[in-house]
């Protein structure tokens, strides 16, 4: 089966209903059967509100970027997409096809 990578962009204060963004949507990937999913700090970085999100001492940001990566079964991932659409909002999500190694 043809496998595929799913990165999900985020701020790592987001919430939804009251609770992390990115936690509810670890909880979802593992209650929906995906083998693993790991959330990648960012130093840096900005999205569609321009505005720029550090971890430097002197600039720190409460909203630093977070990246969740999930590789699985591509049609798998696909179908799961509009219920993490429903956590995540309009939060940038990509999709790519990978061989795995």
């Amino acid at each position: 089966m043809p496998s595929a990578l799913l990165r999900i962009y985020l701020k790592q204060n987001a919430t939804f209903h009251d609770e992390s963004i990115y936690e509810k949507v670890i909880e979802f990937l593992l209650d929906s059967g995906i083998n693993g999913a790991t959330l990648l700090r960012g130093i840096e970085g900005y999205g569609a509100d321009k505005k720029i999100h550090t971890i430097k001492v002197l600039q720190l940001s409460h909203d630093i970027p977070v990246v969740m990566e999930v590789i699985d079964d591509e049609e798998k991932l696909r179908s799961l997409i509009p219920q993490l659409r429903e956590i995540v909002g309009n939060e940038l999500m990509t999709i790519q096809k990978v061989e795995i190694v």
